[in-house]
């Protein structure tokens, strides 16, 4: 069984197994370098995965219901989110957009199979972008899109399985909320020095700093990897228990 066949067996087991109610089975998928860097600036691309890395992101996305970004990845990167290095069905494209600034002409607004969801907190009764499907939630007190209303609200729509990509707001903001049930994550053997995805999940024990930094960190568990080209791969479930740092 080659890498690509064990991740879909496992990925198809877990989702099968779930049971939460009413969200969907969330995969969080991305690329980063050995220093964590996804890109080397906020909102400048940075192409990190290998060819055959590249294949396996788009076999995860055929797996997926869904996928969803946030909108600094749309204004950066103009992804069209389809399945193309890989033989499987689009998912739904949806973008996490507060401030609603999708632009009318992003890839994502072209979409011939497909109108992309921007779920945002703006008043969107009298918006209309053409190729879009805009909804108005409820924000929380940072002003972004409420993670637990837009999965109730996809999981209303059908979407019962949903791949996270990023970018890096979205990646933390889903660890944060401990909404990952599963993590496919490649690393690519270089230093890039830049912009990371992930930061401050932890929280202090206290203000008594001679005592020891008690986090809830999130862990794989448990913890797969393999190198896929020049590329490794490294996969497992999320376990949100706490620990001592």
């Amino acid at each position: 069984m080659n890498l690509n066949q064990q991740i879909e067996e496992w990925l198809s087991t877990n989702k099968n197994a779930f049971h939460a109610r009413e969200r969907p089975f969330v995969t969080l998928s991305y690329a980063q370098s050995l220093d964590g860097s996804i890109a080397l600036r906020c909102n400048e691309p940075l192409a990190l995965s290998g060819e055959q890395s590249l294949r396996l992101t788009h076999q995860l996305r055929s797996m997926h219901d869904g996928i969803l970004v946030g909108i600094g990845t749309v204004l950066s990167d103009d992804p069209q989110l389809t399945v193309r290095h890989w033989i499987g069905h689009n998912p739904q494209p949806i973008v996490l957009d507060s401030q609603l600034r999708i632009p009318a002409k992003a890839r994502l607004c072209c979409r011939a199979d497909k109108r992309c969801w921007v779920l945002t907190t703006v008043d969107s009764q009298d918006v209309v972008i053409e190729g879009l499907e805009i909804t108005a939630l409820e924000g929380n007190a940072e002003g972004q899109v409420c993670l637990q209303g837009a999965l109730k609200l996809l999981w209303n729509r059908g979407i019962k399985s949903l791949m996270v990509e990023g970018g890096a707001n979205v990646i933390n903001a889903f660890l944060k909320a401990r909404l990952v049930d599963a993590l496919v994550l490649t690393i690519t053997p270089q230093f890039v020095g830049g912009y990371k995805a992930v930061n401050n999940l932890g929280s202090d024990s206290g203000d008594d700093a001679s005592k020891p930094l008690r986090c809830a960190f999130p862990k794989l568990k448990p913890f797969f990897s393999e190198r896929l080209g020049d590329d490794l791969i490294v996969w497992g479930n999320l376990d949100y228990g706490d620990y001592a740092a």
